[in-house]
């Protein structure tokens, strides 16, 4: 199933939800919509549904226009972040209500056969006989979760499915949940606040903001190239280093004249533009992942001194937040580090890890997808 939209905007009352937003779905990949709380997504998902109505553009399916078209004369299913179930049934009956309504070409036993394959895959099959209200929220997301994949619908819509769940089952979920999409033909719409999460889910990615699309493509696109700024901060967690500069011309040791970028502290750094790319403006933004920083020195590496602000353990990472005269840098380490605040320490910049962007904040040069790094995100 092919899902366009073509210029569609929400506007309620004096309140702009959506603006021209334009894009293809990849018929029978999946498709994140990134952003933070009320970026748009859920007002987008739901046009997309047909359980509302744009103020502007149309919505199409495989050509047909479907703008207007009410959700019960379509073929979806959708699973809000608030778990929905049929409370007087138990579990089984729950997942295997869609196998049920769509048909006589189904026996008994197939259904069954499909409620418990998916009941094992989303960990509630020792619930399958009890009713949803003897069931911990988290199993009643799952249970919502398994009806919408039983439905097997050409277009599957899941707004934040994994939110309510606790950590660790979450990480889990996410593996089985993209396995089970792969092996389907459904075009599925995940909607989600987590840059590890797109990540994760791999296909293509939408990243909007203040309802806005700010740029949609193959996830490992987007994330390695952000079209700007604002697709930068979105799609990078912790948020990406920024740091403001200059571009200057400079001789070198043999006096070769290079291009330098200088930011404050003395960082200078060189200019990571593609050969014969053109530079488009003076001031600059270099941008660098946490991800990239660290703390032991390799050739090249500039080094950047400061002081600890803040350690954090977050999982099997921790985020050292430092100090410098350049600005206040967050570098991931892997693995457990103890750092005593105020101690003395020193970053370590790769240029080759470095983005620049131009003074609009549109992308000028980004590391290669294949440079060294520990993680992507």
């Amino acid at each position: 199933m092919r899902l366009t939209l073509e210029q569609v905007g929400k506007t309620v009352g004096p309140e702009t939800w959506l603006r021209d937003i334009s894009m293809a779905l990849v018929p029978g990949a999946v498709t994140v919509l990134l952003g933070a709380t009320q970026a748009g997504k859920t007002s987008l998902m739901r046009i997309m549904a047909g359980l509302d109505t744009p103020t502007a553009g149309r919505v199409a399916v495989d050509g047909r226009d479907v703008t207007g078209v009410p959700v019960r004369e379509r073929n979806v299913s959708m699973v809000y972040q608030q778990f929905i179930n049929y409370p007087s049934m138990n579990v089984f009956d729950n997942i295997a209500s869609p196998l049920k309504l769509r048909g006589a070409k189904r026996d008994a036993r197939d259904i069954a056969a499909r409620v418990r394959a998916l009941a094992e895959r989303l960990h509630i099959a020792p619930f399958l006989e009890r009713l949803p209200a003897e069931l911990s929220g988290g199993q009643q997301q799952r249970v919502a979760l398994a009806r919408a994949l039983a439905k097997g619908a050409p277009l599957m819509l899941l707004d934040e499915p994994l939110v309510n769940l606790d950590y660790k089952l979450r990480e889990g979920l996410r593996d089985e949940l993209s396995q089970l999409f792969a092996a389907g033909d459904s075009t599925v719409v995940y909607a989600t606040t987590e840059p590890a999460e797109a990540l994760l889910l791999g296909g293509h990615t939408a990243v909007l903001e203040a309802g806005e699309l700010l740029q949609y493509g193959p996830t490992a696109e987007v994330f390695h190239a952000p079209a700007s700024l604002r697709v930068a901060r979105a799609f990078s967690d912790p948020p990406m280093n920024l740091l403001p500069g200059q571009v200057r011309q400079e001789a070198d040791a043999h006096g070769t004249q290079r291009l330098r970028v200088h930011c404050a502290g003395g960082l200078a750094l060189p200019v990571p533009l593609p050969a014969g790319a053109a530079l488009r403006s003076a001031e600059v933004t270099v941008g660098v992942r946490a991800s990239a920083l660290r703390m032991e020195a390799r050739p090249g590496d500039v080094a950047l001194p400061g002081t600890v602000e803040l350690a954090e353990m977050s999982g099997s990472d921790t985020f050292v937040h430092v100090a410098t005269a350049a600005g206040e840098l967050v570098a991931q380490l892997t693995g457990v580090h103890r750092f005593a605040l105020g101690a003395p320490v020193t970053v370590h910049l790769p240029p080759s890890r470095a983005y620049l962007f131009d003074a609009a904040g549109a992308l000028m040069a980004a590391p290669r997808p294949n440079a060294p790094s520990r993680k992507d995100s």
